[in-house]
């Protein structure tokens, strides 16, 4: 046990990764700028889950923690689609849920765009000939491609529909 903790102090901590943090502190300083510039500093996103697998919702779920943070950038995950700027979509567009998507676009208050999350979501994936599919007939405005993509990614994403306003 004495050889690991010297080994330890001797290497330093491993764990990081400076050009990652760099990176990563660049996307958030760009997000944070573009926000406030054209939602006054707070965005808010309506996730819905239009029948995925859950592996995009919980790449989502760790922009929430507190290396990422997108609550400090001005971004909000809201319950209420009235509340929304933004409708996230992940997920094939199941028969349950078309309707349900629907409802919540027509809720959201004008203007409003609607960002893809994931392969599911552009091309069907390995879902394309299931009986349950619907199809997606929404006006998508960007798509995060990625199965499922990395919090990275999705922020960049994020960034980059932010540019094309």
């Amino acid at each position: 046990m004495i050889r690991f903790w010297q080994k330890r102090f001797k290497n330093k901590v491993l764990t990081e990764n400076l050009e990652f943090d760099k990176e990563i502190i660049e996307i958030q300083k760009e997000i944070k700028d573009k926000i406030k510039k054209h939602f006054a500093g707070s965005l808010a996103i309506r996730m819905v889950d239009s029948g995925s697998c859950n592996a995009c919702e919980a790449e989502c779920n760790a922009l929430s923690n507190p290396y990422y943070d997108l609550e400090r950038l001005g971004i909000h995950f809201v319950a209420s689609p009235r509340h929304a700027d933004v409708m996230l979509v992940s997920g094939v567009m199941t028969m349950n849920m078309y309707h349900h998507a629907w409802d919540c676009y027509n809720q959201m208050p004008s203007p409003k765009w609607v960002i893809a999350l994931g392969d599911c979501m552009k091309d069907l994936g390995e879902f394309e000939k299931t009986y349950a599919i619907k199809g997606n007939d929404l006006k998508i405005d960007y798509f995060i491609e990625g199965c499922p993509p990395e919090p990275k990614e999705i922020m960049k994403g994020i960034l980059e529909f932010l540019k094309t306003l």
